[in-house]
């Protein structure tokens, strides 16, 4: 084992320990307003990216800046293979940055969307530093075509962002392997929330990239009820008590918390590697998910916290 790993493990262990985790994210939920919310987080290791004063939508942003500082800041105590790793776990936070530009060029003058510091992936990201001055759609998917990511088949939003998921699933199957499962069932949500909200099979170039997750059937079907019986018992398993739109917010909150069950066994590997890297990453991932969600409680008052409490 190089002195790279060993150095990567020791620093991700003493980072997943910095962790809000399910009591302090509670206490941001039953904040009696959303700025009081916002104050408290302030006070907690989130500080550094999350300040008084900041709107709901700010101190969220501030979350996520937190979680990718936190990854950058292993990039450097850990291996090329390491870098990789991290690289590949924090792509769906490029897949946002590239969402949020899209709807920028997409959107009417007249709607401007809220006013949020751009995401500094640094090195860390894949394409978004070519990406972000682009100005047409077209223009986004030739930088992506030149890019690791590779073509998405089309220029459209759709396209662009389930060519993305897709491929970053496929990614990681490849790089994050203890990862593997969480991949194949974020991908199948992703089938499932397209054919439940009646958006239909995937694009041909996302389904080829879906299909090396989840197999070629479930990649390509065409209604909700040919998607389960298509997926593996383990993938399935993400899909109980769904039947429709409704239910899969509860689906993905039992992904996140499947997400941190599995990552606290990972980050106690015995051995310092891979395994250790990708438990750290997926216990600040799952903080941070429940840490904004806990901020919107608090945003919404009663029936927040009630929601809160039943997904986190």
């Amino acid at each position: 084992m190089s002195v790279g790993w060993v150095a990567g493990s020791v620093r991700a262990r003493a980072m997943a320990n910095r962790r809000l985790g399910r009591d302090g994210a509670l206490k941001l939920a039953t904040s009696p307003t959303p700025e009081a919310a916002v104050e408290l987080l302030a006070r907690t290791t989130y500080g550094r990216h999350v300040h008084a004063g900041q709107s709901t939508a700010q101190a969220e942003r501030g979350v996520l800046q937190a979680l990718i500082w936190n990854a950058r800041v292993l990039a450097g105590w850990t291996t090329r293979d390491g870098v990789a790793t991290l690289r590949t776990l924090l792509a769906p936070l490029e897949i946002l940055a590239i969402e949020e530009h899209l709807q920028r060029l997409t959107r009417p003058v007249t709607e401007p969307g809220p006013a949020l510091s751009p995401l500094e992936l640094g090195g860390l990201a894949t394409a978004w530093p070519r990406l972000r001055g682009t100005g047409t759609p077209a223009a986004v998917r030739a930088a992506l075509a030149t890019s690791a990511w590779g073509d998405p088949g089309g220029e459209s939003p759709r396209e662009v962002l389930l060519w993305l998921r897709c491929s970053v699933a496929d990614r990681v199957t490849l790089v994050a392997p203890a990862a593997a499962t969480w991949a194949a069932r974020s991908t199948a949500l992703l089938l499932a929330r397209e054919l439940l909200t009646g958006a239909g099979p995937l694009p041909s170039p996302a389904a080829q990239a879906a299909s090396r997750v989840v197999g070629r059937s479930a990649a390509h079907a065409r209604r909700f009820t040919d998607l389960a019986p298509a997926l593996s018992r383990s993938t399935r398993s993400v899909l109980e008590g769904v039947s429709g739109p409704a239910e899969l917010w509860g689906a993905e909150a039992r992904w996140w918390l499947a997400v941190e069950r599995d990552s606290e066994g990972l980050v106690r590997a015995p051995r310092p590697g891979p395994e250790v890297l990708v438990g750290a990453v997926g216990l600040l991932a799952a903080d941070a998910w429940r840490v904004r969600a806990a901020l919107q409680a608090a945003a919404h008052g009663a029936e927040g916290l009630e929601v809160f409490r039943a997904a986190a």
